[in-house]
């Protein structure tokens, strides 16, 4: 039986779930990426997870100074002690001392001999992680592909057996990949940047190999901030998941559960669709609230309406909450679509399942949601990952989705997520009497039965109302009914036939 991999923590966080435990100790890696990616960044933290484990590390820059390092440091609020600096530049006394030589720049001097100083500082300090930035210059000094790639070989055969771990930093300064290193490397993970239309730069990071080990594929979600890089994996529902009982999920309001055949269960996702102000989202905090009420947590993740006008609301209808995480409170948190990245916005419901335990999330809205995400189709692939991973889990989940328009066949949906869904609740706004009234309804409902009616609703400092099944109206859902006897007595009029 092979002995297990020793894996070497990356000090990022989010990337060490990507790589499924870190990267494998003793190898080389490339980190590539344009300038202002997050090279440095990334490695720095990789070398400071190392000194917090007591391990000796070593940066090797031909191109920044030690003072441009601990500058960038500073920036996050990190100290750069326990990390041995070798520049192969020289410092300011150099420049203006009487030394033979007055500068020492890695392009004006031999290949070999800034290969070989760097083999003398891994000798004399003997560390366990290193970083050599970065492969530019080196690629400057040797001039031909050939000679570039046997010096890369040569440095990757002296590091093996020695316990170290390298990264390789590279800005893809030549035209297209460097495939060089891309094959001789054990693993290479690529960060990429892109500036949209509107919003802050986009980050990702992507590990196109890595030998000897699983990892989670495709583009990750990266922020840069105060502190260093974090990276939000993308979710793969599968991975993740516990046992659960499919209980019943109440509302706490005895009409709704009814029209609901006995209420929501436990692992399913609603669908509250309609159009604005019909009172979708009142409904599902209900549940969110209901649920707090048993003792359990809940979680509403808004993209719309502000948290402090949510709540204001919310103690207006009577259902005053205990906010906060963990049992019998509720989360409430405000999400800036302009500012949040998909994958970001993902692992903060996995927070709230994971670690505060929440039985019940909202998001409301699908319409917010869909702001932060490229594209549809990218939107409806995370959405349909995201549900099936609170259904893993248990959780109770409804989601918010307004659409378009007031009254009748105009209105239209933000994105067809219907089939997403384990139970769909459309609401409708109606005039009847000279006012407009909210009816309430259930088209589809996966776990089991339903009432096939439509109930009018209503809201007052009670809470949550609803009314006898409309049994005496027709076209509610245009947004127009009549009233079936006055319908039946308009048809008996003979005043057709006299016109004939």
């Amino acid at each position: 039986m092979a002995a297990e991999k020793t894996r070497s923590a990356s000090g990022v966080p989010g990337l060490d779930e990507v790589l499924h435990g870190g990267l494998i100790s003793g190898r080389l890696y490339l980190v590539d990426g344009e300038p202002g990616a997050g090279k440095t960044t990334l490695a720095l933290q990789y070398l400071m997870q190392g000194v917090r484990e007591g391990e000796p590390t070593l940066y090797v820059t031909l191109s920044e100074t030690a003072g441009e390092l601990r500058a960038g440091a500073q920036s996050h609020g990190w100290t750069l002690d326990g990390i041995e600096i070798v520049e192969l530049i020289v410092d300011e006394d150099e420049l203006f001392g009487d030394s033979e030589l007055t500068m020492y720049h890695p392009s004006e001097v031999e290949l070999n001999e800034t290969t070989k100083r760097i083999l003398q500082a891994v000798e004399r300090f003997k560390p366990r992680r290193m970083v050599l930035d970065s492969l530019s210059e080196l690629r400057l000094l040797a001039q031909t592909s050939l000679r570039y790639r046997r010096q890369i070989l040569a440095l990757k055969q002296f590091f093996i057996g020695r316990g170290c771990t390298v990264l390789f930093l590279d800005d893809r300064s030549t035209d297209g990949m460097d495939t060089q290193v891309h094959s001789i490397a054990h693993g290479v993970i690529a960060l990429d940047r892109s500036v949209p239309d509107y919003g802050p730069v986009l980050r990702q990071l992507r590990v196109n190999k890595f030998r000897g080990s699983d990892f989670i594929s495709g583009q990750q979600d990266l922020l840069i901030r105060h502190g260093g890089l974090e990276v939000f994996p993308r979710l793969t529902a599968h991975e993740h998941g516990m046992p659960y009982r499919r209980d019943i999920v109440p509302s706490g309001v005895r009409a709704l559960d009814d029209l609901l055949g006995g209420g929501i269960e436990r692992g399913t996702a609603t669908l509250l669709v309609g159009p604005a102000g019909s009172g979708k989202s009142t409904i599902a905090a209900q549940y969110a609230v209901a649920a707090t009420r048993r003792g359990a947590h809940a979680a509403v993740f808004t993209f719309e309406e502000g948290r402090t006008l949510l709540l204001d609301r919310l103690k207006g209808l009577g259902m005053a909450v205990d906010e906060g995480v963990g049992p019998g409170k509720l989360l409430v948190r405000q999400i800036d679509a302009a500012e949040v990245l998909p994958s970001q916005f993902t692992n903060m419901v996995r927070d709230s399942v994971e670690k505060d335990g929440a039985a019940v999330v909202v998001i409301d809205s699908i319409n917010g949601y869909l702001n932060a995400m490229p594209e549809e189709r990218a939107l409806t692939i995370q959405l349909h990952e995201l549900l099936n991973y609170l259904n893993n889990h248990g959780v109770a989940t409804f989601l918010v989705a307004t659409q378009s328009g007031m009254l009748g066949a105009g209105m239209r949906n933000p994105i067809d997520a219907s089939y997403l869904a384990d139970a769909v609740v459309p609401f409708r706004m109606y005039e009847h009497a000279g006012a407009v009234c909210k009816a309430i309804s259930v088209v589809k409902k996966r776990s089991g039965p339903h009432e096939d009616t439509i109930r009018q609703l209503w809201f007052n400092a009670q809470g949550v109302h609803l009314g006898p099944p409309l049994a005496h109206l027709r076209g509610v859902l245009s947004g127009v009914p009549v009233e079936l006897e006055r319908a039946a007595n308009q048809k008996a009029e003979p005043g057709d036939d006299r016109a004939g």
